[in-house]
């Protein structure tokens, strides 16, 4: 493996081997990491798409205390939902942005998804039923 030249003649040093190496000096950016608002706005301003989906959820767990579990759950969920939303429609949403943008919104989607059914299917008085979960749920608990 030569060493590549630089513009202003310098070459960067060769690995001596294909270990990686024991100290790490820089850890890469996720995609679509970067601010969402310019530097000149304030840290909160720069962080809106986090700060929203965090709001939301504080929003379902003060509900689930207030003794509106089922609410307070579909906010959790609804939530997490606009994280994917977010993470898809914006290019830049700072904090939001942890992994890859497809990785990001299949993780907010399917775990806002999942949250959203279980509280629409929990007991007493369900507001959907879906009768093949009765069956599975029969099968490993019984």
């Amino acid at each position: 493996m030569a060493a590549e030249a630089h513009s202003d003649g310098a070459s960067e040093p060769q690995r001596s081997s294909r270990r990686f190496p024991t100290l790490t000096r820089d850890t890469a950016r996720p995609e679509g990491g970067g601010r969402a608002a310019s530097g000149g706005y304030p840290a909160p301003a720069r962080q809106w798409p986090l700060l929203t989906v965090m709001g939301g959820v504080a929003f379902g767990l003060l509900l689930v205390a207030l003794d509106a579990f089922r609410i307070g759950a579909i906010v959790i969920g609804l939530a997490l939902l606009a994280g994917a939303v977010l993470r898809r429609m914006l290019p830049e949403v700072g904090m939001l942005a942890v992994r890859s943008r497809f990785t990001d919104m299949l993780t907010y989607g399917v775990l806002g998804f999942v949250i959203v059914m279980l509280a629409l299917m929990v007991q007493p008085k369900p507001w959907i039923h879906i009768p093949f979960l009765d069956d599975i749920v029969h099968f490993t608990v019984r």
